[in-house]
């Protein structure tokens, strides 16, 4: 019989292969990526950096919407605000599952917008809302209690 394995002190420890994969960077990618685009889009709706083109048509349904929400005097800022808190606690990478619950109605917002009203936009609504799906499957598992179909007070 080997000596060693007898031996108290010979502790074997098999080490476990490190994920090297690029996958494992995909959650923190579009988690920046969000946190970029709706901290800088909504600190533009406060600070207006970002020049509105001069040549928009008021008839256009999408530009009609913006006016609109910006005529309720507090829907936009509303939206507006709700991005920058959003953006910053992503970039912070604090409170994330809140941040992805706040920004959802956002971001289903952005997507039919561009969707049923200025089509131009779309590639970056896509982007966004496969990034929100995506990060919410990846903290599903955060979400599995506020799902509950039945829930007690504490």
């Amino acid at each position: 019989m080997d000596a060693t394995l007898s031996s108290p002190s010979a502790v074997v420890v098999e080490a476990t292969p490190k994920n090297k994969s690029f996958a494992r960077f995909m959650p923190t990618a579009a988690q920046v990526f969000m946190g970029l685009v709706f901290f800088v889009f909504g600190l533009n709706g406060f600070l207006e950096f970002i020049p509105t083109p001069k040549d928009l048509n008021p008839a256009d349904p999408a530009v009609a919407f913006g006016i609109a929400m910006k005529a309720t005097g507090y829907l936009f800022w509303l939206e507006k605000g709700t991005e920058l808190v959003a953006g910053l606690l992503l970039l912070a990478n604090r409170f994330v599952p809140l941040a992805l619950a706040l920004i959802a109605p956002v971001i289903v917002n952005i997507f039919l917008t561009h969707a049923l009203l200025a089509p131009s936009g779309l590639g970056l609504a896509v982007m966004l809302l496969g990034s929100e799906l995506f990060l919410a499957w990846s903290y599903r598992a955060v979400y599995r209690p506020m799902l509950a179909m039945r829930a007690r007070p504490s």
